[in-house]
């Protein structure tokens, strides 16, 4: 059994097609697998619109990414766990190179991604060089990471403690346990953040990551990039200009 776990708050616009693109490709793999929507404290029709593609919600109230991962993973039957997120579209090839990776004896891992739609042309070069990094790190970005449910358990889980940055600790925890895989191929995640956040937002993030250091990421509300209120594009609008 393939589980696939779906953090989401408030993602009823973007979680259709998500769905869809995820059903499609996991219907190609022709083997055992679940779905699973964990609804995080939404405000939206985000458990109406996974109802109405007949896959599982598990209704929390945790507003927090790395507790809804735990979550679902804890509520999934499978031996092998999948984490998308609900902004990400993952294709079959990619899905089966991920359980053909943990079937040669892979602890977990995940691939390399890009933004969907036009972008700016900075944030399209800048693509390679931020997968380059992540590479070279051996970091597997959250919208798309598996593993076994064996190397997930022994590491714990996700670190709650952590309101982001918790792909990057349990990837880490992960190659520890085992073989760690950075696929190849490619999973298409929006590109939501730099529409909504200026370059001098994005900016003074690192400066405040910079300054503060990993104890930033444990109070949400110093998290605005992840846990504010959602607006302009993002919030179903069109961008200026």
């Amino acid at each position: 059994m393939l589980s696939f776990i779906l953090p989401a708050h408030d993602e009823a616009r973007l979680l259709p097609q998500t769905l869809a693109v995820l059903k499609t490709a996991a219907s190609e793999l022709a083997i055992a697998h679940e779905i699973i929507v964990v609804d995080d404290a939404s405000t939206d029709a985000t458990a109406s619109v996974a109802h109405a593609a007949g896959v599982q919600v598990l209704p929390i109230q945790a507003r927090h990414i790395a507790a809804a991962r735990n979550a679902g993973a804890a509520h999934a039957r499978g031996t092998h766990l999948c984490f998308i997120d609900a902004d990400t579209h993952v294709d079959a090839g990619i899905l089966r190179a991920a359980l053909q990776a943990m079937e040669d004896g892979a602890a977990g891992g995940g691939a390399r991604v890009r933004l969907q739609g036009p972008v700016a042309w900075h944030a399209r070069l800048g693509e390679p060089l931020l997968g380059g990094l992540l590479r070279l790190a051996r970091i597997a970005p959250g919208c798309f990471l598996f593993c076994t449910r064996q190397a997930f358990e022994q590491v714990g889980g996700f670190d709650a403690r952590l309101y982001a940055g918790e792909d990057v600790v349990i990837s880490r925890a992960l190659a520890r346990q085992g073989r760690f895989v950075l696929l190849r191929g490619v999973v298409w995640t929006s590109p939501r953040k730099l529409q909504t956040f200026s370059a001098w937002e994005h900016v003074k993030l690192l400066l405040a990551l910079a300054r503060h250091g990993r104890g930033l990421l444990h109070s949400r509300e110093r998290l605005d990039f992840w846990y504010g209120a959602r607006r302009g594009h993002e919030a179903g609008k069109r961008p200026p200009g």
